[in-house]
């Protein structure tokens, strides 16, 4: 394995990595539904479906919800 011919400074070596630095992910809208994600991926809507290039790849399930109000009410 390769040794350096000299030590390299803490110094030296932070002034390098001043230049790494985090970016923020760059954003698109769909034309399709208008939601914001990222390009070259796919995404899910607020709805819960899953959409690529702007076209429904995968369709959620639907929940159906059950009324209470008409369970309480027969108890009574």
């Amino acid at each position: 394995m390769a040794h350096p011919k000299s030590r390299i400074s803490k110094q030296r070596k932070r002034k390098r990595r001043t230049h790494y630095k985090a970016t923020a992910p760059t954003l698109t809208t769909c034309q399709t539904t208008g939601e914001l994600h990222q390009p070259h991926r796919a995404y899910k809507d607020s709805e819960g479906n899953l959409f690529y290039n702007g076209n429904l790849i995968v369709k959620a399930p639907e929940v159906i919800v059950a009324d209470t109000t008409e369970d309480t009410e027969e108890d009574n």
